[in-house]
């Protein structure tokens, strides 16, 4: 059994991870936090999220990560790295699925994993983390031969483009065919942009509605062409993968890890 402390616990995918966490039979939701002055602070975590009361007060990182055996965090960069500050000093393993960190951002995080044990991953679904695999797999076979795109699909509220998943799967796919993404990515076309060029890895983004994610790559030859979609129905899956990860992250020594160690596709 461990405990865990969840961050940004009135937020869409804190509340689904702190319900779910009371019904897993192998974790404890031993506290919920959210900023200074956020107006949840002082509730019951169930009278925000629903289901049956649990005793656990919404309240500020210190008190809520009193006893935690780990801290989930999926919340914003800013926030993110400052609760960071708070784990490091506490010693508690966290397990963050926020997106949006800029390069040197992710570089203040990775300062933070050789205090502790980090799990830093931009989607924490088993399903696309096994795509991810398979993404490596399928570049390196088709090579040079393929035109490369990926199109996104999310809620409207959502604030970051493109989505950490679709840049973590171009960068799978980058490093897989030796190029730079830096050098090869596109995330726009407008206007007379001329012929396609060989080596170039669209990045798309589209923003609608409800839309929990959605995931498509295409891999466009000359006859025929593969496309390979991953379509979220539910945060619950981000979720209990986050959960998952919170329970193999407890007393692994500090460094930053991912979605791969954790499904042991590494």
């Amino acid at each position: 059994m461990i405990k865990v402390a969840v961050a940004g616990a009135s937020g869409k995918m804190g509340q689904r991870i702190g319900v779910l966490a009371t019904e897993h039979p192998d974790i404890t939701l031993s506290g919920a936090f959210e900023r200074l002055g956020h107006s949840t602070i002082g509730k019951d975590f169930a009278d925000v999220a629903g289901g049956a009361k649990t005793g656990v007060l919404i309240s500020n990182s210190s008190e809520a990560l009193k006893g935690a055996d780990v801290a989930i965090e999926f919340t914003a960069a800013e926030a993110t790295l400052e609760n960071l500050k708070t784990y490091a000093s506490l010693k508690i393993p966290a397990v963050i699925g926020t997106t949006g960190l800029s390069a040197p951002q992710i570089e203040e995080l990775k300062q933070f994993a050789k205090t502790i044990p980090i799990v830093f991953a931009p989607n924490m679904s088993v399903g696309v983390n096994l795509l991810l695999r398979v993404l490596k797999d399928v570049a390196s076979t088709l090579g040079d031969d393929y035109d490369i795109e990926i199109v996104e699909a999310h809620h409207r509220l959502k604030k970051d483009a493109p989505s950490g998943t679709a840049i973590k799967m171009a960068q799978v796919i980058a490093e897989s065919l030796s190029r730079d993404l830096n050098e090869v990515g596109v995330y726009e076309r407008k206007g007379l942009i001329g012929e396609r060029s060989k080596k170039e890895i669209g990045i798309q983004t589209v923003r609608a509605g409800d839309i929990v994610g959605e995931h498509t790559v295409m891999f466009g030859g000359l006859g025929e062409r593969i496309e390979i979609t991953h379509k979220a129905s539910s945060r619950d899956t981000f979720a209990r993968g986050a959960l998952r990860a919170a329970l193999w992250i407890k007393n692994k020594p500090a460094g930053l890890y991912d979605m791969q160690d954790v499904l042991g596709l590494k």
